[in-house]
This record gives C-alpha cells, structure tokens and sequence, in this order.
C-alpha cells in the first residue's frame, strides 16, 4: 500500500520488511533515492511530519513516559505487554498534530495504515477495512490502524459500525475531531476510546517548527535562512496552526529562492553577497517575501513591546473619543497581529464602565456578553462579536460620572474623612444593640411615599457631599432629573 501522502511505501507489516531485506544492496538504494524524489514533491507539511512522538511539536502534556499514545506507538513487542487502549479519539483545533499523531502510532512494529475521511466513507467502507484488519491480524499478525477523519460528520449508525472492530480490537482506531466528542460521537464508542484532549500550538512551538523546517534536509535543507522578521510574521499568521505555518513557509521560500535566482541571472549568474554574508547560507528569506508570497502585509506589532500598548490605548481613546471607524481600525489591527481576543474583551469592559457608563446602561451588558461570546465560539468568528461591541460603545452617549464618583469617594475615605456610621444605620439585630442606640429612630423606606424617606445616610462630616454627578448625554439626562428629586426628599431640602 502506498502511503496516502506521498512520503514513502507504508508499512504493511513484517511482509514487506521481509521483502526489503531480501532486495539487494543496489536495489535498496534505487528504492531510497526513488522515495526521496517522490518526497521532495509533497507539500512541506507533509515532508516535516514526525516519524517519531520525539519529533512531535506540542502536546507534551500527552506524551509523556508510559502514556498511553507512548504504549500505542511502541506497539506490543516493543513495550513488552499490553499497548494501552485500543482506541483513542484526538480532540482538538485544526493543525495541532492528530493526523500526524495517527501516522506515528501507525509506524511501531507489525502496523497496516489505513485512512478514512467521514466525509466521503460510507458504512460498506467501514466493513470492508474490518474484514480486511481481521485477515490481516489473524494471518499476517499485522495490525491496521485505522485513522478517521472528522469523525463528528459520521452518522450513528455508521459510527455504530466501528464498534466491533474496536471493540474486539481487530484495529485501533485513531479518530480525530474539532468539535465537542460528548455531542458528536456516539456513547458506545466513547466507552471503549480514550479521549485526548489536543491544545493549541503555542508562539514557541510554531517558531521552533518553521526553523527546523527551514534547516531539516526533508524540509527546505537549509535553502533558506528566516529573518527574525519574517519568522515572527509568519508565526503571527500561523495562529497556532503547524499545517498552516508550514504551507506559509513554503509559498514565502518559493517567493525567496526564485527572487534570489533571477537575481543571479540578471548578474551575470554571480549569487549576490549581501554585506559579507557567506556565499554558501541559504538565501534569507524577509518579511517582503512573506506578504508577496500570502498577500498579507505584516502588521508591526510587538506583543511585549510600545506598540502593544500604543494600539489599545489609541484603541480605547478611538471609543472615548466617539470615533467608531478609527476604533474599528484599531481593533482590526490588534486581531490582525494576533492579540490574545480575550485582552481586547476586558479592555471594552473597562471602557463600558469607564467612559460610557450610566449614559447607555446596557453598553456594559454588551461588553460583557461580547467577552462571553468571544470565551464560547472563540476566533475567527470571535472578532464579529468585538466588533459589535466596538460600535455600540463608540456610538453610545458618554459619561464618566461614575467613575469620577467612586474615584472621589475613595479620595476622602484616603483622607481618613467619614465619621463613622449613623446609629440609626447600625445593625440591631443582636442582643444588646437596643441598649446602645442601634436602629433607633431608623425610616423604613418603603413605609414613606415613593419608597423614599426623608434620612440621614451618610456619616456626619459628609452630610450633603456630592460624589455622582450625572451629565445630561444619553440616559443620564432623565438621572439627573430624579436624582435632584431624590436628594431633596432623603435630604430633606
């Protein structure tokens, strides 16, 4: 059997490494050069998959000694006794390694790889690689793994038909999903898999994966050098996605090595030797490569650095300011370099209660639902929520009177000012309280007219102290027209 994606012969089993030992020298040579032709014709994705979990970017939460997906890809000879669960089912976002963690489980000793996409396979496909596993196991002593594609898109009743097969370990199954396994995959065979849970590559991972890939001779063997520019632009676009880095690289060295040969040519074939630099290196590959090669322009921004506190702050201004389009501009910017999402929710949150406050009282409810939304559904559909929230608060009526307010408060409480609290406030709910004083003479305010009594709340040395001064913009306007109302009745004016 061929391998799916081009990398080499598969494994089917001992026979065929019965077979390649029986070959001669010359021949196992003509066959390894026909492989490495056949190789540099995948896509680099391909050519970079890990052959073994130590190559594996990522996910070391799972991989650690003695885990289960350690037991799997050993195989039973290799680990001395049982390989762990017969199946596993690998949950998490595209490009985090479940397709090349099936090819690695599919290369220990005695493996047949087979896959299946649950777009395209129907349930006589599935039956078909059960009966053929069951020969190949009872035969051959050869066991198939059997890798399948978005399993979530199967019907029960065809994931119902994989139950046998793994149940009575004919294959180990090795599915993959990005969505919720509880919801999409049947209770049966959820019973008898182990669920792993696959996290998002981090920055790290993906920058250490583009620079292997730029050096490792199955990758582009050192014909290419990444600038620290071009390196973090294409981390930026990656978004966590090792597929995605990878097939970025590729179309930007393409751009690189082909700019670096008309250079030649047009120089009379002599390789330019750019200050010094050392005829025989790679051709460096810059950021202008990258944004002509996916005709995305590389968005200066440092994460750590000015321009990340440069953009939000023109970002919550934009808002404060009323500027909804140069808000939005700001927000495009900070998604476009690959801000963390949940950083621009809280910070519409602080500018809901900041800047707009009681003059739109639901511009917080909005902010808050939009962090809530963003923590749910996640990015990319993530930004058309923040954006929602972004026009409502730069549209909104302004007002910072609360915040002034409590700003003012904490002011003189700083001050040491405030008396202590009014007797008449004080708890008198237990024994004792009467004799001091506590409660007596307190208004039950729902027994006055309104609802609203005449009182003293605030301490003696704060009596008739304004700290919540209303604006008239938005709701405010009507605020502070019931709040005069409301001063004059408990104050008694």
């Amino acid at each position: 059997m061929e391998d799916l994606f081009g990398l080499e012969p598969m494994d089917d089993g001992g026979a065929d490494r019965v077979r390649e030992g029986d070959a001669g020298p010359g021949e196992r040579a003509e066959r390894a050069e026909r492989a490495r032709r056949e190789a540099q014709r995948s896509p680099l994705a391909v050519r970079m998959r890990p052959r073994t979990l130590d190559e594996v970017v990522g996910q070391q939460h799972l991989l650690g000694p003695g885990s289960p997906l350690r037991q799997l890809a050993a195989g039973a000879e290799a680990s001395g006794g049982p390989t762990g669960p017969s199946s596993l089912i690998l949950w998490g976002p595209p490009g985090t390694g479940k397709t090349t963690l099936a090819h690695v489980i599919a290369r220990g000793p005695g493996r047949k790889f087979v896959e299946l996409s649950a777009i395209t396979a129907g349930v006589k496909d599935v039956r078909r690689v059960m009966d053929e596993a069951l020969t190949a196991r009872d035969l051959h002593r050869v066991t198939t793994v059997l890798f399948l594609d978005e399993i979530h898109r199967f019907t029960k009743a065809q994931q119902d038909a994989l139950l046998p097969g793994v149940e009575n370990r004919w294959v180990v199954l090795v599915a993959a999903t990005t969505e919720n396994p509880s919801f999409s995959v049947v209770s049966p065979l959820l019973s008898r898999s182990l669920l792993l849970t696959l996290q998002p590559l981090t920055e790290d991972d993906i920058r250490g994966l583009l620079e292997r890939a730029a050096k490792d001779p199955r990758g582009l063997g050192g014909a290419v050098v990444l600038s620290d520019e071009a390196s973090e632009h294409l981390v930026r676009l990656a978004g966590g996605d090792a597929r995605r880095a990878l097939t970025a690289l590729e179309a930007a060295a393409a751009v690189a090595l082909d700019e670096a040969a008309r250079g030649g040519a047009e120089g009379g074939g002599e390789a330019a030797d750019d200050d010094g630099a050392d005829p025989g290196a790679g051709v460096t590959l810059e950021v202008r490569h990258t944004e002509k090669a996916l005709d995305v322009h590389a968005v200066r921004y440092d994460r750590q650095g000015d321009m990340h506190y440069d953009v939000i702050s023109a970002f919550i201004k934009s808002i404060r300011g009323s500027d909804v389009d140069a808000a939005l501009h700001y927000l495009a910017k900070m998604i476009e370099a690959g801000e963390d999402p949940r950083f621009i929710a809280r910070r519409i949150i602080i500018s809901a209660a900041e800047d707009i406050g009681m003059a739109d009282p639901t511009a917080l409810q909005t902010a808050v639902a939009a962090a809530q939304a963003v923590q749910l559904i996640g990015m990319p559909e993530g930004r058309i929520v923040l954006a929602e929230a972004v026009v409502h608060l730069a549209t909104a009526p302004k007002s910072n009177a609360s915040y002034m307010g409590i700003n003012a408060a904490i002011a003189d409480v700083r001050a040491g000012r405030g008396t202590g609290v009014p007797a008449h406030l004080r708890d008198a709910h237990y024994a004792g309280a009467q004799r001091l004083g506590h409660g007596a003479g307190y208004a039950y305010a729902h027994d006055a007219p309104h609802s609203v009594a005449t009182q003293q709340y605030p301490p003696d040395d704060l009596v008739g102290k304004d700290y919540y001064v209303p604006t008239g913009n938005g709701a405010e306007r009507e605020i502070a027209a019931r709040l005069e109302r409301l001063r004059s009745i408990v104050r008694g004016t």
